[in-house]
């Protein structure tokens, strides 16, 4: 070693007194209320740091996008090759009010459907709600043997599979353009859309696996707290007041008595 190179070996190690502090402890868990699209609304909890100096804990939240598998949204094990997302929009109290995001496919069931002798077609499109969401659709499909068929291959030419994409772009436009946000998830849930396209492509050729494998939210409107509580079932200006009427007590037959007595 050089000379007076060995200045610090006196002193210890630099930075040896620091305390490691375990993050966690500084974190506060939220709990993630899924719209009433799905049955099971608490679906999970999510961690953030307290809320200290100007670092609010309800604003770091706002944003975060949360995938949930559909199959634990609506406790129905065939979904589960679903995954939905929802974005925080609003923090009340302790739980986090989320939106649809968007959904995609698992990569095994994917695999899955992709098979020698068959054409896999794909199409996509850009659709805008009745509520102002801009959201971009991929629908994809495979041809199948005819019934009776003995020829090993069902392949489509070209003309053929061009008539299907445009067939499966006006399909998911009509679809989506005639209802709200609410309206369309519910329509991805039990793959109307896709069981939609399958009827429509007989004609042209038979259809199998057709299924909307991912949506992706492209654009959102001004964000309104009325629609999201409606969203959730919350919203306590939807409902007329109600007047409590009463109910009508029974009154036992020996209390009667009692009373025509006394009169």
């Amino acid at each position: 070693m050089a000379v007076g190179k060995n200045k610090r070996l006196s002193k210890g190690k630099k930075g040896k007194g620091k305390k490691i502090v375990d993050p966690f402890t500084k974190k506060e868990w939220y709990d993630i209320k899924a719209p009433s699209n799905f049955s099971v609304r608490s679906c999970g909890k999510t961690p953030v740091t307290r809320t200290t100096g100007t670092k609010i804990a309800s604003e770091m939240l706002k944003g975060r996008v949360f995938e949930v598998c559909l199959a634990d949204l609506n406790k129905n094990e065939d979904d589960a090759y679903k995954k939905i997302k929802l974005q925080c929009e609003e923090v009340q109290g302790h739980y986090c009010l989320t939106q649809f995001y968007g959904m995609d496919f698992t990569t095994d069931k994917l695999r899955s459907m992709v098979r020698k002798w068959q054409t896999l077609i794909e199409a996509h499109v850009d659709v805008k709600t009745l509520d102002g969401y801009v959201m971009r659709l991929f629908c994809i499909g495979f041809t199948k043997k005819r019934n009776n068929q003995l020829k090993k291959t069902c392949y489509a030419n070209s003309s053929q599979q061009k008539l299907i994409r445009k067939k499966m772009r006006d399909i998911m436009t009509r679809e989506a353009t005639s209802c709200d946000i609410r309206g369309l998830v519910d329509k991805f849930i039990p793959n109307v859309i896709g069981t939609e396209i399958e009827k429509s492509c007989h004609g042209v050729y038979p259809m199998q696996n057709v299924h909307i494998r991912k949506v992706k939210m492209l654009k959102k409107p001004k964000f309104d707290i009325t629609k999201l509580l409606e969203a959730h079932g919350d919203s306590k200006t939807s409902a007329a007041p109600v007047e409590d009427s009463g109910s009508k007590v029974k009154v036992a037959d020996s209390d009667m008595t009692a009373v025509d007595a006394a009169e």
